[in-house]
């Protein structure tokens, strides 16, 4: 069974594993901002960490989630669509009408996203040293 949690400082060590790119001297700073600010969610099943999702606000006023990784091992059981629901369900329940996320064009994610009813919306191109990747494309749900 899948449980969804804010990250805590016991996941320090996890966030900066596998959350965080590229890495930097502020990378223990913002993880730290991340759990006080409760902005990034630890999946687990049973006491096994399979996940994590972060987010920021776009425009100041929008949730964007930034990073949404899960153990291969725990993909195609449901556990994406229900961590996905969780967090548009608490950004509903505190207000917000809009809701994005990117991926990067060669990564199959955009399909996922599709899927559950995340709309396109545009892209940019990253192409300056050290942040060099293929497209970043944003979609967006309405809540």
């Amino acid at each position: 069974m899948l449980s969804i949690n804010y990250a805590t400082s016991e996941d320090a060590d996890f966030m900066e594993e596998v959350g965080m790119w590229p890495p930097s001297p502020l990378m223990e700073e913002e993880i730290q901002k991340k759990i006080r600010d409760k902005r990034c969610y630890i999946l687990r099943e049973g006491n096994e960490i399979v996940g994590l999702m972060r987010f920021n606000m776009i425009f100041e006023f929008i949730p964007f989630l930034t990073s949404f990784w899960l153990a291969e091992s725990c993909r195609g059981k449901g556990y994406g669509t229900q961590a996905m629901e969780h967090w548009e369900n608490e950004m509903r329940g505190l207000g917000y009408k809009m809701i994005m996320v990117s991926t990067q064009v060669d990564e199959t994610a955009q399909h996922f996203y599709r899927k559950i009813g995340y709309k396109d919306m545009g892209a940019i191109t990253m192409d300056i040293a050290p942040y060099e990747q293929p497209l970043e494309m944003f979609l967006g749900k309405s809540l």
